[in-house]
């Protein structure tokens, strides 16, 4: 499988199983991260981790703390496409980091990328 990042007309395709997605939250300033593995039917979140709590990010029913960030594994099921948009308030935008190495995303205020998997031919998926 591959991952397919789509950013402002242009798409950069990855070839990958897997990705960790991490992020400042934009009011509390907190680390939040997100491994993601790439699979036929979709994107599947696999675990998500929260350094802390607070506004909008308090962590789920069976989170576990370990070593100050909440662990824990969301039950949603596969996503076709993952939309990003940069808000301007954190400073940065995304990080996506593969066994390959890390890419920033999104840095500027509105900006908008999609992921998703990519179809046989490199190219996304219909939508």
């Amino acid at each position: 499988m591959s991952l397919c990042i789509l950013a402002a007309g242009k798409t950069v395709t990855l070839s990958v199983a897997a990705f960790t997605l991490s992020w400042t939250h934009s009011v509390e300033g907190t680390r939040w991260q997100e491994d993601w593995k790439v699979t036929p039917s979709g994107l599947q979140l696999v675990e998500a981790r929260i350094k802390g709590s607070g506004a909008g990010m308090e962590p789920p029913e069976g989170a576990v703390l370990k070593n100050g960030w909440w662990i824990y594994a969301p039950d949603v099921g596969p996503q076709r496409r993952v939309v990003l948009a940069a808000s301007g308030a954190t400073g940065d935008g995304w990080t996506l980091c593969t066994v390959q190495g890390c890419l920033e995303l999104g840095k500027t205020a509105g900006d908008t990328i999609a992921l998703e998997p990519c179809g046989s031919t490199g190219s996304s998926q219909p939508r």
